[in-house]
């Protein structure tokens, strides 16, 4: 393959950074993004550099952040308005090259390869950096290197508003000396097994024994060795946004319960999610996994093959809750998760109706026509009940991907 030239845009702090955008009073201050910053159980998402600097993290509990950081200032994350900010990041990005891929809601890559008219990959980069931060008010950094492997390391190794250069000849001295649980790709889990066999650096993964790899990691072994030494023959592709063999959706229980009638609750409002968010894409699913983690925090997945392709609330939800019936203990619950799998685009799929099943369809269909059209007219469903206050249908986490390609709009 011939020489590339790839960036990897690493949004730093997005959504503090973007809370700070929106409300000048908020910069130079600790911030925090927790998901319930009002119950006991509220965990922080992300933090400022200010608050990370108190040594305030990801995962931290509320009061343990708080205790380290008297004066944080937490507030609930605004999917929607981070979702805005997404959307004028990568315009910016595909005005320099077509080539972008979004991997989540704040990074993406880019392959410049083709951009040398517009000057030297550094150039470029600091004249991105700088219009991101001028038009947005939000800091980035920005790895470069021969592919995607190498810049997404190279990206987190100056932040923030850093930008890296990452050569292959630079691996013994740049990549190699880093903690293997610090090499993308790999887990607590994997780095685990992988000390098990006296691997503790990426150099260590780098010169391992092959057929070592291979009997403890199987086929990923070779890939993971392979990007130690910095190969990583995959393209930039502007389409594997589209790539989607899962919809799903999760959300913590604001505290333990074995209340029947709160987790169908939790079930209907994640059924609801899902179904959105499938018609949003135009597809259906022939699989459904819930996943249940208890008290605990033992977690347990549990799926079924359908008999057909389901993409409405009410069969997400009947067919979800009769998984969790079966495979409840009675012990209380944390956590619950529903995920439609075996996915495929509805124009992909001629689907053989029986009388029976076109005539409920057909019905349905003139109420569905009736909600968009008033949904056009005034910019929201009107079902949907006035006193509730999440929408559901905004992404709730950086993982829903369905949203990435709003930005060619």
């Amino acid at each position: 393959m011939a020489y590339r030239i790839i960036f990897h845009v690493d949004m730093n702090s997005f959504y503090a950074s973007v809370e700070a955008a929106y409300n000048p009073n908020l910069k130079g201050k600790p911030i925090a993004i927790a998901g319930n910053p009002e119950e006991r159980k509220g965990i922080i998402v992300t933090s400022s550099y200010e608050a990370r600097a108190k040594g305030v993290k990801t995962t931290m509990p509320l009061w343990e952040a708080r205790k380290l950081c008297p004066d944080l200032i937490v507030m609930r994350p605004n999917f929607n308005r981070y979702r805005i900010a997404s959307k004028e990041m990568f315009k910016i990005l595909s005005e320099v090259t077509p080539y972008v891929q979004p991997v989540s809601i704040d990074e993406g890559y880019m392959d410049i390869t083709d951009c040398e008219q517009k000057g030297s990959p550094i150039a470029i980069a600091q004249a991105l950096q700088q219009k991101i931060a001028t038009q947005l008010d939000l800091p980035c950094s920005i790895g470069i290197a021969p592919n995607k492997f190498l810049a997404k390391m190279a990206s987190d190794m100056k932040k923030p508003m850093g930008i890296t250069v990452l050569r292959k000849r630079d691996l013994p001295v740049k990549l190699w000396p880093l903690p293997i649980e610090e090499m993308y790709g790999i887990g607590k889990k994997t780095a685990e097994k992988l000390n098990q066999i006296e691997i503790f650096t990426i150099k260590d993964l780098a010169h391992a024994d092959p057929p070592t790899l291979k009997r403890l990691l199987g086929i990923n072994g070779e890939r993971l060795q392979n990007r130690a030494n910095g190969i990583d023959p995959s393209p930039v592709d502007p389409e594997a946004v589209h790539d989607f063999k899962s919809i799903g959706s999760s959300e913590t229980l604001p505290q333990d319960t074995t209340d029947e009638n709160e987790i169908r609750k939790l079930f209907r409002h994640l059924a609801r999610n899902v179904a959105r968010r499938l018609k949003r894409k135009q597809a259906v699913g022939r699989n459904i996994q819930i996943m249940i983690r208890f008290h605990n925090r033992k977690t347990i997945t549990r799926s079924m093959k359908l008999p057909e392709f389901i993409e409405d609330e009410e069969e997400i939800f009947g067919a979800g809750y009769a998984l969790f019936e079966q495979h409840w203990n009675g012990d209380p619950v944390r956590l619950l998760g529903i995920t439609i799998q075996d996915i495929a685009e509805k124009k992909e799929i001629a689907q053989q109706l029986d009388l029976f099943t076109y005539e409920v369809d057909a019905s349905k269909e003139k109420l569905y026509k009736a909600i968009d059209q008033l949904t056009d007219k005034f910019g929201k469903n009107p079902f949907i009940k006035l006193n509730n206050p999440i929408d559901d249908d905004e992404p709730r986490t950086s993982f829903q991907k369905d949203f990435l390609d709003d930005y060619r709009d």
